[in-house]
């Protein structure tokens, strides 16, 4: 998972972001292997735009290299005086191991729960 923040000077370049965003979604969403989904939260009130994408491993960032709207589009954002900030967060263990330490063998919710396995126990 990408987070990324777009914190904007004012509101018409949160408006163009949005914009654009929505344009480069479409060109991640045809071009990048392992894109998942992406969704986007706005606080109108401090004009910043958070970007959450979804990615089937690690080793699908890379494809983000082969979209060319991506590319011209990082560029944009320093150019109209917009702060941002982004990180990649990756998958750390089932939920039950990293809150309470049961010993449950790590398996990545992007994949298909087995017919043995519950989502509860």
């Amino acid at each position: 998972m990408v987070i990324t923040r777009f914190e904007c000077p004012n509101l018409p370049v949160l408006v163009y972001l949005l914009v654009l965003h929505r344009k480069v979604r479409r060109a991640v969403r045809d071009s990048a292997d392992g894109f998942v989904t992406v969704q986007t939260f706005v606080d109108w009130r401090t004009r910043t735009l958070l970007s959450i994408s979804v990615w089937k491993d690690l080793a699908s960032l890379y494809s983000m290299g082969n979209v060319t709207l991506h590319i011209t589009a990082t560029r944009v954002p320093s150019r109209l005086g917009v702060r941002t900030s982004s990180g990649v967060y990756c998958y750390v263990g089932d939920w039950r191991r990293v809150l309470f330490r049961h010993d449950r063998a790590p398996r990545p919710p992007i994949r298909p729960v087995g017919p043995d396995e519950s989502l509860t126990t």
